[in-house]
């Protein structure tokens, strides 16, 4: 893979974008890049890949990049606004699990991470996990922006009966002074009491404040009980109470609060911007609370990111008996975007251990799940959809520091595009869906070959390969023998042996829990069909 000169333009030709006018959708398009962002955007024209006959899907031109998009769809780069790194991959430290509720996943969680040699934050194994995570940040720069947040998992207060919290809380306030973060959070469900969860929101906030973090990432209300007081409440109280209540400006220092401190002369600083992980005992509100919720969080830099994959795996258990079993106990985005105006960012938290062991970390997947889970498929549904993965996630979580040109930085256009569409100024951010031509084609099934665009630069790409007996009958004839003689499965009278091999899993566990692209298919002793894939990161 070649890499952009700094400073190079791009051509990205012959993609369709997702336009609302159908018109404009099924035409095919040219974004000319200049810098990392978006200078021109056009009709294409066959002469835009400057060698249509060429099979490659990039080449070099003196300082311009040409990339065919070879007619599939393009759209915003996606973005994990909540996901737990640390809890990635291990169920298979976990056991079986027997009651798939929180408290089990919790402890075999516990068991699971006891012999792992860099972990989170908590006051067992202290910074490991934070230094891991610098590591990664750096190790990945160019490719994705990682944004990092020291978050407290655990419980601040030690026992129910204290009034001051422990040593969990100085772990996090030693790892906000001693550490350059733009992220810092809590999980205040997990406290012993609820009164000890609103002071756990009030101590982050502290923190916040003395340290000048921008950022605040709670993960709150993570029930479908009627009786909990929602805390979201006290997370607005504190906000109103603590700060001016605009909206920070991305353009602005993204967002940055550092000549506002509590007691500086100029007053209250500007709020911090503040994601609001899972949120699902919001479900059970009535129409009535969730207008005065939309009115209370009106132009607060507040945005809800709901897991669904996570969320409905975890939520109500203790309705599996009734006549209709667990509820959705999920936020539903696109309704709560349609009927409130709230914003909701979707995320995938995290894959394979016990609190969501199912699905795969690709954010497109959520989209198709919600076409389901919320029962959304018109065009405005499936646009939302792909927002909430897209722009509402970015906006979630805040832009990353500016990675385009100092030049094109000082006049100040924004690091989140304001729409799925790109727009001239828009940072050159975006994947490349192949085989699809539409945002509905793409969320109702996602397609596996991609690339990926960062800063005007491919970075990632993932293609595959597919044939079956019809076409490579002599291909066939070789590999079959290879692969009967591995399986031992061949019958004398080549019938009955019919199979398919799963490439990339040991177990039927693995496989029902994300099934995977690559396999093998074989019927009556004889390999007919397979897909395969490639997948390529820059240097």
């Amino acid at each position: 893979m070649e890499a952009l000169q700094p400073g190079g333009d791009v051509v990205v030709a012959n993609i369709h974008l997702p336009f609302d006018d159908k018109h404009l959708a099924t035409g095919t398009w040219t974004i000319e890049c200049h810098g990392g962002r978006v200078s021109r955007v056009l009709p294409f024209h066959l002469d835009d890949t400057r060698s249509a006959e060429s099979s490659k899907s990039e080449k070099l031109e003196g300082r311009c990049t040409i990339i065919d998009g070879a007619g599939g769809l393009l759209l915003p780069s996606f973005c994990h606004s909540h996901i737990h790194l640390d809890k990635c991959f291990i169920l298979d430290r976990c056991g079986d699990l027997v009651k798939g509720d929180f408290e089990e996943a919790m402890r075999v969680t516990k068991v699971a991470k006891a012999d792992f040699s860099k972990q989170r934050d908590d006051l067992s194994v202290g910074f490991t996990c934070l230094e891991v995570a610098q590591r990664l940040k750096k190790d990945y720069l160019g490719l994705c922006d990682v944004q990092i947040a020291i978050f407290a998992q655990v419980p601040l207060f030690d026992s129910i009966d204290d009034e001051q919290p422990g040593e969990n809380f100085i772990l996090l306030k030693d790892a906000a002074t001693r550490h350059s973060v733009s992220v810092i959070g809590s999980a205040p469900y997990v406290e012993p009491s609820h009164e000890q969860a609103k002071a756990n929101i009030k101590l982050v906030f502290d923190i916040a404040d003395d340290q000048r973090v921008d950022r605040i990432d709670f993960h709150l209300d993570y029930n479908l009980h009627a009786n909990s007081e929602p805390l979201i409440y006290e997370v607005i109280s504190e906000v109103k109470r603590r700060y001016e209540t605009g909206k920070p400006d991305s353009n602005d220092n993204n967002g940055s609060s550092e000549n506002f401190g509590p007691n500086s002369s100029f007053g209250k600083r500007l709020c911090p911007r503040i994601t609001v992980g899972h949120a699902t005992r919001l479900q059970i509100f009535s129409a009535e609370r969730w207008r005065e919720l939309a009115e209370a969080i009106h132009g607060l830099p507040i945005t809800f990111v709901g897991l669904p994959q996570s969320d409905i795996y975890m939520q109500g258990r203790e309705f599996l008996n009734e006549p209709l079993g667990a509820p959705r106990g999920t936020l539903r985005v696109p309704y709560l975007a349609k009927e409130y105006g709230i914003e909701v960012a979707m995320s995938v938290n995290n894959v394979e251990n016990a609190f969501t062991p199912q699905g795969s970390l690709d954010p497109l997947s959520l989209c198709t799940f919600g076409v389901a889970i919320f029962q959304a498929a018109t065009p405005e549904d499936i646009r939302t959809l792909v927002q909430s993965v897209t722009l509402t996630s970015k906006r979630a979580i805040g832009p990353p520091p500016s990675t385009v040109s100092p030049s094109v930085q000082a006049e100040g256009p924004s690091d989140i595009p304001a729409d799925l569409v790109p727009r001239v100024g828009d940072p050159a951010d975006f994947v490349i869906l192949h085989e699809r031509k539409s945002v509905r084609s793409a969320v109702l099934n996602p397609p596996f070959d991609r690339k990926t665009i960062k800063g005007g630069k491919l970075v990632a790409e993932r293609s595959s390969m597919r044939w079956s007996l019809e076409t490579h009958k002599t291909v066939q004839i070789f590999i079959v023998a290879e692969c009967s003689k591995s399986l031992l499965v061949q019958p004398q009278d080549n019938s009955g042996a019919d199979f398919v091999i799963l490439h990339g899993r040991k177990s039927v566990q693995s496989v029902a829990r994300n099934p995977p692209f690559d396999r093998q298919t074989i019927k009556d002793g004889r390999l007919v069909a397979e897909r395969s894939s490639t997948r390529r990161i820059a240097a």
